[in-house]
């Protein structure tokens, strides 16, 4: 009986171990027209083509790299180049959400003042994210920019 009872909590156990497994990263974005002073927004959205974009996450994360790559770079080059990297060695400030471009301290752009470079509408990008114990990816298309 013993034996019966033990093998059934592992069984349940096994079963159920995803309650012990760490949440994965939960990315969101969001766009829409900027209610407000142009000189809010970033450098990289100050004369852009597209309503300023905001990701977030399900609860704050200390990134330790950040790169934004049009989707079809990645399907066609094996090395793609992305248009905005951002990396951290040591101390990133934990973020639950940033708008494309923008500072995010404790963050440097991986090559020296490399500057993000301009979505463009209806393209598909990825953001990859990665923290010092995991990894995440979000697929999103910029939408036109309208007042």
């Amino acid at each position: 009986m013993i034996a019966l009872a033990v093998l059934l909590g592992g069984l349940s156990l096994y079963l159920n171990k995803d309650w012990f497994a760490k949440e994965h990263i939960q990315i969101y974005h969001r766009s829409r027209p900027e209610h407000g002073r142009v000189g809010r927004r970033p450098a990289a959205q100050q004369d852009s083509t597209i309503n300023p974009i905001v990701f977030g996450f399900d609860r704050k994360l200390r990134l330790t790299d950040l790169k934004i790559v049009p989707l079809s770079d990645i399907e066609t080059n094996k090395y793609p180049q992305p248009i905005w990297h951002l990396v951290s060695e040591s101390n990133s400030v934990p973020v639950k959400d940033f708008m494309y471009g923008s500072r995010i301290n404790g963050m440097h752009p991986a090559i020296k003042d490399a500057k993000p470079e301009p979505l463009e509408p209806g393209v598909t990008y990825r953001l990859f994210v990665q923290t010092t114990t995991e990894k995440a990816q979000h697929d999103f298309v910029p939408d036109p920019r309208t007042q």
